[in-house]
């Protein structure tokens, strides 16, 4: 599938970390230091500046459970318990099967980390398979989350912010024993990231293990089967390249992992709630951050970029 010009941010706003090449909104995101790599996927700002007035609808598509803490802006989701509103609060994200839709009114800063698959379970964190498509105040969730609000300086600069949130986390990690995920579940995601187009009982025998044994631990790990997490990479993928947030030099290689444009517009419909042509048509900025950021990751875990080093698509 060829893609078309994607619309460019709005005038009305203004991330403050930039735009891509094309025009698409960046975050400032980063890999975890390195004591923190088996736990925590990725760190993330985000700030955009826009009129007090400015309503921007939107949606989120994660493939790892995240905690996001709001320090601006007011948020409403569309999540699988339904609507929920906050402003500035810790959130705990489940996984997410599919976009969920939110929007936010007036300017908003975001932090957060993603954590890897295996994660909540080595820190005996909550059961994944329950918060799918869901959102929750992490007091909830027994994480201390809202104490980072009260650390979190409003004038102080991101890097500053994800040191705080990593020492958080290495308190947790440290307290816990520094229990790591189970190697099957890091194994599958490597295996997300290089050939999510594969089956299931191929991605066992690579991970080693007996199919029964691997959809057990991805269950519990991924919070859903192996077919639907290997299903969503695909469409991650996909997604990315159509807003031009991937490697060009992939691109070809993400459209025949379906078998023809039919099949991709079925599948990406069902995760995206719109076809291929419409998501390039339409604007997507919040959603752009999530998926760069998701390559980022991914180009770093399959050893194609160094950590900080230029993105393809900058």
């Amino acid at each position: 599938m060829n893609r078309k010009k994607r619309p460019a941010v709005d005038s009305s706003i203004a991330p403050e970390q930039g735009v891509t090449k094309d025009g698409q909104p960046l975050s400032y995101n980063r890999a975890p230091a390195p004591d923190l790599a088996p736990w925590i996927a990725r760190l993330y700002v985000t700030k955009v500046v826009a009129p007090d007035d400015y309503v921007l609808s939107c949606g989120l598509f994660n493939d790892t459970a995240c905690v996001r803490i709001q320090l601006a802006g007011k948020w409403t989701a569309q999540t699988a318990t339904g609507p929920e509103a906050f402003e500035r609060a810790a959130l705990f994200f489940g996984p997410q099967s599919k976009r969920m839709p939110i929007t936010v009114t007036g300017s908003f800063i975001s932090v957060g980390i993603s954590i890897r698959p295996g994660a909540c379970t080595a820190l005996r964190g909550p059961r994944l398979s329950d918060f799918i498509d869901r959102l929750i105040l992490t007091s909830a969730v027994t994480i201390p989350w809202e104490k980072v609000l009260e650390k979190l300086e409003t004038d102080a600069t991101p890097e500053e912010w994800l040191r705080t949130i990593e020492n958080l986390v290495r308190k947790r990690v440290d307290h816990i024993g520094r229990v790591e995920p189970d190697p099957i579940a890091s194994r599958f995601e490597e295996i997300t990231f290089s050939n999510p187009g594969m089956t299931v009982s191929e991605a066992a025998q690579l991970c080693g293990v007996e199919r029964r044994k691997l959809e057990r631990i991805v269950n519990r790990d991924f919070g859903m089967p192996p077919k639907q997490v290997l299903r969503r990479a695909r469409a991650l993928d996909m997604a990315s390249h159509l807003r031009g947030v991937a490697d060009s030099e992939e691109g070809e290689e993400m459209v025949l992992r379906y078998y023809d444009e039919s099949h991709l517009i079925h599948e990406f419909t069902e995760f995206f709630g719109m076809s291929p042509r419409q998501f390039v048509a339409t604007p997507q900025p919040i959603l752009t951050l999530a998926l760069e950021s998701r390559q980022a990751r991914r180009l770093e875990a399959l050893h194609r970029i160094e950590p900080g080093q230029a993105r393809p698509w900058e």
